[in-house]
Formats: structure tokens, sequence, C-alpha cells
């Protein structure tokens, strides 16, 4: 059983259940696909990949392309076939591209026109045997072709072909492979096997309470996946999603109104653009019943304020990494007045109860050191009581075992007996509920004549105030300084924030107009950035 065989089960349950809709797709495709054209258009896919590309199970297609119909056809015609997609960041640079495609050599390259535009750059990628275009033709290219048959039509697809019937992918296969960039410059490659894909949509479905007959509005492409096999309609934003801190709101408005969508799983970056939206033009969407957030810190403000966008929605934060997702998550209802007081009291940021699916421990926070294997008992005597902050370390089926070629296990896993744990970097605790309290990364914390110090505590009561937009903590010239980017500022809000983090100790806070933020969702503080503009004093 895999992700494919739970979509092919939801064509034959629900053959006209819409699947996916992209406002954007391009002729011969519909912008709206049904569960059996969809399952169709990946059996043609496969087949293609096998009878027209030369490919095998097993070959490795590198892709860029952006969410949408052709995406999934094309990756899900990959699955089936039993071949492997590969993504990364081509933003990320020539050196990171040449890296990459080093560690796991691509047969094939998934491209549109623009991205094929990379290869002028990139020698590696010039080296991949096979360029395929989507879209426009391009020379010493093939084309793809995405291909929406009736069902009274006869496929040239054999149906003794693997690529016809389901092939035999094993569990244990690599399914997609995603390329971050290590700190020592050799990429970390997260492998996710079709095993792993199981267990996360597992994971994922009643974490995000997925239901048959649902449209969702899905900015991250992973969780796709899990509507697919869900039977949940995914609606592709009519967006850029390369910066979802940019959309364009207005425009997401009248998607999600037009196609009547009743659920988004987005950013916080993405979220505050139609919360302004709707703030300024006194607007609320009323289908909305699931909203479901994370990515980055995602703070008490933002989710009363997505309850006021969508009065008649479930508004839940959902705790994750790459690595692990989800972790934790916590409804909206759910926040006590004593929580919030806490929060603003500098406990750090509330991240709600750890899912059912997930082992999860506090450690001592041993950053940039190694674990050494452990048994059962000396693990057990490791865990932090309640209220005491530590590293979190987390343990499951959905939570990856490890990095190809084991680049960057040494700092990330550690064995307990013979169960392998995922150490997540972030810095956290639990309560005597067992819910989980997120302090910041690990590698952010001050450590100081003052004592040790993590930047959630003191950001969480910034973030209270409502002319913050974002705020970060760090340290320059020895000293303690919370950085802040306000839509308004002067001597009274600092004299205010000086007065609320005093127990902190900081020593300056400065304003800044615009705090450096990560690339993938625009909402997490990139920390080594905001050092280099503080030494640079900008």
């Amino acid at each position: 059983m895999t992700i494919g065989d739970l979509l092919t089960a939801q064509a034959r349950t629900h053959p006209d259940t819409s699947a996916l809709i992209d406002p954007r797709a391009r002729k011969p495709l519909p912008q709206t696909l049904t569960y059996a054209e969809l399952d169709r258009a990946i059996i043609a896919a496969a087949a293609t990949w096998q009878t027209d590309f030369g490919l095998r199970p097993g070959d490795a297609v590198l892709v860029f392309v952006p969410m949408s119909a052709d995406l999934y056809i094309a990756l899900l015609g990959l699955l089936r076939l039993g071949a492997v997609a590969l993504f990364l960041d081509p933003s990320a640079g020539k050196a990171h591209l040449e890296a990459c495609c080093a560690r796991w050599a691509p047969s094939a390259l998934l491209a549109t026109p623009q991205a094929h535009l990379l290869r002028l750059l990139s020698p590696a990628l010039r080296k991949i045997p096979l360029k395929i275009a989507v879209g426009s033709w391009l020379p010493f290219t093939r084309r793809w072709h995405s291909i929406v048959s009736p069902p009274s039509t006869t496929s040239k697809v054999n149906p003794t072909s693997p690529s016809a019937n389901a092939p035999a992918v094993a569990l244990t296969d690599p399914a997609l492979v995603t390329f971050t960039s290590g700190s020592t410059g050799v990429p970390k490659a997260t492998v996710r096997t079709h095993a792993f894909l199981l267990a996360q949509y597992h994971a994922l479905a009643p974490s995000l309470h997925l239901q048959p007959g649902d449209i969702d509005l899905a900015t991250l492409p992973i969780f796709v996946l899990a509507n697919l096999a869900a039977g949940v309609t995914t609606a592709i934003p009519d967006a850029d999603l390369r910066r979802p801190g940019h959309v364009d709101a207005a425009r997401l408005f009248a998607q999600i109104e037009r196609q009547q969508v009743t659920r988004i799983t987005a950013s916080p970056a993405f979220f505050e653009r139609l919360i302004e939206y709707g703030e300024t033009t006194h607007r609320t969407l009323p289908t909305l019943r699931q909203l479901h957030t994370g990515g980055a810190p995602v703070f008490p403000r933002l989710l009363e304020a997505l309850g006021r966008l969508a009065p008649n929605a479930h508004v839940v934060a959902v705790y994750g990494s790459t690595e692990a997702e989800p972790i934790a998550h916590l409804d909206r209802e759910d926040i006590s007045a004593a929580d919030l007081a806490a929060m603003a009291a500098g406990q750090g940021l509330l991240a709600g109860a750890p899912v059912p699916e997930i082992r999860l421990a506090i450690l001592p926070d041993e950053f940039g050191c190694v674990r050494k294997p452990e048994t059962a008992e000396s693990f057990r005597a490791a865990h932090l009581p309640p209220g005491t902050i530590g590293e979190i370390v987390v343990s499951g089926d959905h939570v990856l075992k490890g990095y190809l070629g084991g680049h960057g296990d040494d700092k990330t896993k550690f064995k307990v007996g013979t169960e392998i744990w995922h150490r997540t970097g972030d810095a956290g605790s639990l309560d005597a509920s067992g819910r989980l309290w997120l302090n910041g990364r690990c590698s952010a914390k001050i450590d100081d004549l003052h004592g040790r110090l993590y930047p959630f505590g003191v950001e969480c009561i910034a973030m209270t105030f409502p002319e913050v937009r974002r705020a970060a903590v760090v340290t320059h010239q020895s000293q303690r300084v919370l950085v802040v980017e306000a839509n308004d500022f002067g001597h009274a809000l600092e004299a205010q924030l000086a007065s609320a983090v005093a127990w902190a100790r900081i020593d300056k806070i400065r304003f800044l107009d615009r705090l450096p933020v990560d690339r993938r969702h625009n909402a997490k503080i990139d920390y080594p950035a905001l050092q280099k503009r503080l030494k640079s004093g900008l």
C-alpha cells in the first residue's frame, strides 16, 4: 500500500469527485480534474516516463516545476513507476546545484522553460542526459504532455505492463529526495521512502482533520499528497508561492469565494496577507471551516486574527519540521487565559499536545555535541522534568531516520537501543499537562554573564504589542539586543517594551525597518542574516 494506491482507491470510490483545481492549468488539461481523470493521467504519465523517455524503477528525475496539475501528474507517475523525484532550491546558487547533482545523479531534468535557463550556469544540469520542458518547447529538450483521456479511450498502456498495473514498488524504496544546504557546505539529502510518505499521511490526516468533500487551498506541496490520499479536493492557489509573504490577497479572496474553499493550510506569512486584506476591505471568508498554519512561529494574535477572518473556522497551529511533520498541534479554542498570561510573562510559545503518532522527550540542551547511543534506562533518566527547558527530540514512523550517506546524522540522530531518535534543534519544555512549549532554536540561545536566555520568551512578549510585526533577540557587541520591526515606533513603545522584558536583562532595543526572514515561508527570523546586518551597521 502506497500513497498512489490510496489515490487509486479514492478514484474507484469517488471517481467524479474533484481531485485538483488548477486555475493556471494549460490546455489540454482542464482546470478541474476528477479523481478518475487524475488516476488515468497518472497511469499515462507512468507509461510516458517508461516508454517514451526510457526511465526505469530507481532512476531519478530532478524536478523544477511549481505547484500545478502538471507537477502532480508527473510526480505521481514517477512514484507509480518506482522512480525517484529530486527537489532542491535553485535559488541557493550554482555551487548548491553542482553539489546536489553530485550527491544523487539525475537521469532526467523536468523543468519549466525559465528553470531550464539554469543550464547556462550549471555544468551539472547540462550533463543530465534527458531534458524535458513543461510548457513551451525549447531547443534540445523533449516536451512534457500531461494527458487526460476519457474512460472510453483505449490507452497505449499495455495492461500487463508495470505502468498500467501498480508496479512492485517496495515500501522501503525511495520516493522523494529533497536537498537542503548544510552548515558545512555539503547538502543534506532528506530521503522519503514510500513507507515514510504513508506514515506521514497517517499522522497528518487526523492532525489536519482531513475529510472527503473538503476543498483545501493548499500552499505546501507535501500536503497535497495527503489530500489526494484522503479524498480531499485540492485547490492550487492562484499565486506565486515562492514568496508567500507577497501573494496577491485580492486574487486569493476571489478564488476562495469562487471555488467555495472550505480549508486552508499555509504559513503565517501567507495568512497575514489574507488578514491584512480582509481588515482593509472589511471582508471575511465564511466558507472556511478549517485553518491550519505552521512552518514558523505561530503567535496567539495570529490565531485570533484568523478567527476574525474566518468566523466559522476551526483554527489550528501545527508544529513540525522537514524531518518530522507533524510533531504537535494547538487548537485556538484550547488556549486559556492562564496560557496567554504565561506567554506574556516569558514562558515561551505554546505549541500544544504532541500528536499521538510521535514519541517526544526533552533532554538537556547539548547543541553542537554528538549524543552517544543510550540504553532505555539511561535515556529515561536523562528526561527533564516538566517546566525545564531543553532540546526537543522525537521518534516515530513519520520521523526521518537519517540522511543520504549519513551526512548530518551525527549531529541530528542518536540511538536508544535499536530505536533512532531525531534532534529537532529546537528548545522547549513540557508542562504538567504534557503540552509542548517552544523557546526557540538551541543555536539562538544566549549564554553570558547573566545566564542562559532563549529568544522565544522575550519575542513572545514583544509580539503581544499590536505595533510590533516581528521581533528577535540576539547578542551584538556583547550585549543582549531586542530587535523590533514595528508599524509605528517611538520612545513610548521602546519604554513599554523595556519594562515588559526587564526580567530578561535586555541591554538595548533597536528598531529596524525590516527583519530578515527565511526564503521558504517568509516568516521565520533568519538569525545569521540579522547578525550580519547588525554587524554592518545597517
